[in-house]
């Protein structure tokens, strides 16, 4: 039996006999281990690979690969021209990165971590989605509030979709033929079908504003989406509705579901991720809100082991000001770049 539907069954005996579910009052992710990376800045993008074992972290110009066995450092794909953003291709052993120097979509054999294909794209390509089902690479600009659609195997050309404004994360649902996009300036979900490569459908997000992280459940048909006004909002992925919410933290950055476990997060800049399961079909309850450092804002979850892991640089504390004084921002240490993971004990995973 899967975690969620434990949490499901502890659900209906608390609200039967009064008592708090086993594993939910005893908040149950925690720092595991911080990996050091090293360099400056921070991580704009963390990507897993769950079947090569690989974390991809975007930092400064370069994509550090992580081992997710050993958990450190093992290289890096470097003269990434300014990278933002990276989508793996499992199956084809590809990654794909946006340029913001040369407004280039770049692929990458992730075997001999070479950049081999570069494809004109968009001056500000903000998120690079893999969409499975067709195979399909989604490469979503800022600059032109569009999103031209590619052949994964080769970089081929397929369409351009026009949006209704300023695109932030996506996610796709390949049973159901369709890719999903926060649109952050109109508090609104756009949806795209695959097949057609056409807009179908817009979504508003209210009571949410300012959508920046996305994810899917797609068993369930639900969309989790971080907001910039402190709320994350769970939207009928069938039926484009807003059907619950649950307060979170300044800075509203990555979002993430694990099917394994049923849970789903949103980390916030602050220093926070906020843990929620879905109690029933139309309500959200929040199982943890797990402490992790300011500027932790991106995040990726290993469906395999259930971690998350988040992109920060260190700081250095500050003396207490006088009483009255404006304190300053902590003090990044030179050369600080880590990235943290988080995870439960063996005792609260699903059984295998």
């Amino acid at each position: 039996m899967k975690l969620k539907d434990w949490h499901f069954i502890f659900g209906l005996a608390s609200a039967i006999l009064g008592i708090v579910p086993i594993g939910l009052a005893a908040a149950p992710y925690h720092l595991l281990k911080e990996i050091q990376v090293g360099g400056e800045g921070g991580g704009s993008c963390l990507s897993i690979d769950e079947h090569a074992r690989r974390l991809y972290v975007v930092q400064a110009g370069k994509i550090v690969i992580i081992d997710l066995k050993e958990e450190q450092v093992i290289g890096a794909i470097t003269n990434t021209l300014g990278v933002h953003g990276f989508a793996i291709a499992p199956s084809l052993g590809f990654g794909y990165y946006g340029s913001g120097q040369d407004a280039g979509l770049h692929m990458v054999n992730l075997r001999g971590l070479r950049t081999f294909k570069r494809i004109t794209a968009g001056k500000d390509l903000r998120t690079i989605l893999y969409e499975p089902g067709r195979q399909q690479i989604y490469a979503f600009d800022g600059s032109s509030h569009s999103a031209k659609a590619y052949e994964a195997d080769d970089g081929d050309y397929l369409a351009t979709i026009q949006l209704s404004g300023t695109p932030g994360a996506a996610a796709s649902e390949p049973k159901a033929g369709l890719v999903y996009c926060n649109i952050e300036d109109k508090d609104e979900v756009l949806i795209i079908n695959n097949k057609t490569r056409k807009v179908v459908n817009h979504w508003p997000v209210a009571p949410g504003k300012t959508p920046s992280g996305m994810a899917i459940d797609a068993t369930s048909h639900r969309l989790f989406i971080g907001c910039a006004n402190k709320l994350m909002v769970m939207m009928d992925s069938e039926k484009g509705r807003a059907i619950a919410t649950v307060p979170i933290d300044e800075g509203a950055g990555g979002n993430a579901f694990d099917a394994g476990t049923g849970l789903a997060f949103t980390s916030c800049g602050k220093g926070t991720v906020i843990i929620v399961r879905e109690e029933t079909p139309d309500k959200l309850a929040v199982v943890q809100t797990l402490m992790t450092q300011p500027g932790a804002r991106t995040m990726a979850l290993d469906p395999v082991t259930h971690k998350i892991y988040l992109a920060t640089a260190s700081s250095r504390s500050l003396p207490e000001q006088a009483a009255g004084a404006e304190r300053p921002s902590p003090e990044i240490v030179p050369s600080g770049f880590k990235v943290l993971v988080y995870g439960m004990d063996e005792s609260a995973k699903p059984a295998k």
